[in-house]
């Protein structure tokens, strides 16, 4: 689950970034995560959920809905997918490595975005030929479609107490912590738990 500045390393070879996107007013808001099926359970929270976002019942406090209109989260979401965040996440726990979370865009008060947490709290950061190593070992990153990446290096950079990394799944065409730094915990604005529509790609987690 779910949240000084280091100073970004060098970044080479990656062309591309994704536009900001604006806070949701509703089920179809702008913003930028072997599939399991979903149970009846889920299909019921599911639609529960969706009834009191659609009626304004929770938006306020508990969660909210936001569409993708870019490639940088791709493959895990497309242009098109609308996704839940359920925003009091990380009010009840901490972040975790491979979260997608929605947060604050650091050079636009006004904007969010949606980005998968890749470190934590005084992890050591590093890309090396497209490839992300957290304290010195590889991660394995089954979201990362690595045909969409290219021979991008960064860092080594640490990251600050009290703030997260987070990177695009599309390394190569994302705006992200590359760019403009770790992000504050406090700048975490929910995760994203379900990719809802459309119905072809429903998914939960």
């Amino acid at each position: 689950m779910i949240g000084g500045r280091a100073k970004p390393g060098s970044r080479a070879k990656r062309a591309g970034a994704e536009e900001s996107h604006p806070p949701a007013g509703g089920p179809s808001a702008p913003a930028e995560a072997g599939e399991r099926g979903v149970s009846v359970l889920e299909l019921a929270v599911i639609a529960v959920l969706f009834l009191c976002l659609l009626f304004g019942v929770i938006r306020p406090f508990v969660a909210e809905t936001f569409y993708i209109p870019s490639s940088s989260m791709e493959p895990t979401l497309a242009p098109g997918d609308s996704v839940l965040d359920l925003k009091f996440a990380y009010l009840l726990s901490e972040p975790e490595r491979g979260d997608l979370a929605a947060i604050q865009d650091p050079e636009n008060a006004n904007q969010m975005l949606i980005k998968r947490v890749a470190g934590l709290p005084t992890d050591t950061i590093e890309i090396r030929d497209g490839v992300l190593y957290v304290n010195g070992e590889k991660k394995e990153e089954p979201y990362v479609d690595y045909n969409l990446t290219d021979s991008s290096f960064f860092g080594p950079v640490e990251v600050p107490p009290g703030h997260v990394f987070v990177l695009g799944d599309n390394r190569s065409n994302s705006r992200d912590s590359r760019d403009f730094g770790p992000v504050a915990e406090q700048d975490l604005r929910g995760q994203v738990v379900l990719r809802f529509w459309p119905l072809s790609r429903l998914r939960m987690g």
